[in-house]
């Protein structure tokens, strides 16, 4: 089979999205994080050496890790001491290390190994990036299916105030998973909110998946998951503006929007899951695509 460009480029994608598993990565001088011996994360050398302004929160590394002290023996300790800590770092000037913390959301995050495990804190969503630890969301693929067959996607445009990705396409909805907060709930909250899709059709929304990656860039290491959805919509039906994180809906035929995965106009982990769903839906199919072992692997790394 012949290599494409468009291959090539989703291939790059991935590779993009997976870069904290490349030779080149940082991975082998981070620190684990771990807390009461399970690691939750991967800690950069130049946080561990803030963290270690903090001796009453973080003990000295030690065996590559870096763990919490032991008198913070609960989950509302270790998040209260852990976020005194982020408070603290935010408020520093000329920490180039920080950049990440200008984007402070009042969001929390929990910290566990897997996502079935009780969490044994919770993070402010800004900073998980500075520990590496797993962040969890849901994303939902709109779309319908004309009478004759043909499949066709509904794309968002994120507003140009988002703090992240500004102005690039991204799923119908999409949202992190906060604290305390399941997936269901999320996906419905994050429709109605988003896209204005009311919660009795957004509950049609049938689980099919999940994407996983790790990257690392000049704020830190990413570790996420996202629970997928699909959701076909009816085709009368049209996504509106809701809380106004997206500026417009676009309705595209699945050859258009497979064509636009491989431009710099997709956020890159909304190109992901449309990809997981070109693969579940064999508008990619492996006679067809040289690429469709890695692609697929791409789709579901883990730490």
């Amino acid at each position: 089979m012949a290599v494409c460009a468009w291959s090539e480029d989703i291939l790059q994608l991935l590779r993009r999205m997976n870069n904290f598993y490349s030779a080149g990565s940082s991975r082998s001088s981070c620190f684990r994080f771990e807390i009461e011996g399970t690691q939750v994360g991967w800690i950069p050398p130049r946080i561990v050496t803030l963290l270690t302004r903090y001796p009453d929160v973080f003990n000295p590394p030690h065996g590559g890790a870096v763990s919490l002290s032991h008198r913070l023996d609960s989950y509302t300790k270790r998040s209260e001491a852990v976020d005194a800590v982020l408070t603290s770092l935010r408020s520093l000037i000329g920490e180039s290390s920080l950049s990440c913390l200008k984007g402070w959301r009042d969001e929390k995050y929990s910290v566990m190994q897997r996502y079935s495990d009780p969490p044994f804190m919770w993070m402010e969503r800004a900073a998980t990036c500075l520990f590496g630890v797993r962040r969890y969301g849901v994303h939902v693929n709109g779309y319908t299916v004309s009478e004759s067959g043909e499949i066709s996607m509904w794309l968002a445009r994120r507003s140009l105030t988002k703090q992240t990705y500004p102005g690039l396409l991204d799923n119908v909805a999409a949202g992190g998973l906060a604290a305390g907060v399941g997936i269901k709930h999320t996906l419905v909250k994050e429709c109605q909110e988003e896209a204005c899709i009311p919660a009795a059709l957004a509950e049609k929304a049938c689980p099919v998946s999940t994407v996983s990656y790790t990257y690392e860039d000049d704020e830190g290491v990413f570790a996420e998951n996202q629970f997928v959805f699909d959701l076909e919509l009816p085709l009368q039906f049209k996504p509106t503006v809701g809380d106004g994180e997206v500026q417009a809906f676009y309705l595209l035929p699945i050859d258009k929007v497979k064509e636009l995965l491989a431009t710099d106009d997709f956020k890159p982990n909304c190109a992901m899951v449309v990809l997981d769903f070109l693969i579940r839906h064999s508008v990619i199919e492996p006679d067809k695509e040289p690429f469709y072992q890695e692609f697929v692997s791409g789709l579901h790394r883990t730490l």
